[in-house]
């Protein structure tokens, strides 16, 4: 089974969201989880490999989930719009820097 971590940077964005969109983004965090557990993968997801480590998985047309998938841990780090997503990848410099 995999372990599972939210960061604080999470925490604040999905806290920000109107109520209908936390429900959206629940869900497609629960189906991505889902689908380590030998499930098959759900349609409609948008899983994304972007740069590095980091990938993209996306809630909505206009909300997507930014997480870091390791060999036993999947690190949700922020939720936002497209140009929210790029900027905390921005601000990255390496999974070192996202992370502290």
């Amino acid at each position: 089974m995999i372990q599972v971590r939210y960061l604080r940077s999470f925490d604040q964005a999905f806290l920000s969201l109107p109520k209908r969109d936390q429900v959206l983004v629940e869900n497609a965090v629960q189906r991505l989880l889902d689908s380590f557990d030998d499930k098959p993968r759900p349609l409609g997801l948008g899983l994304r490999k972007l740069k590095g480590s980091f990938w993209e998985v996306r809630a909505s047309l206009n909300k997507r989930v930014l997480f870091t998938l390791d060999k036993n841990c999947a690190t949700f780090i922020v939720v936002g719009n497209h140009d929210e997503i790029r900027r905390a990848l921005g601000r990255s410099r390496g999974v070192s820097g996202i992370l502290s």
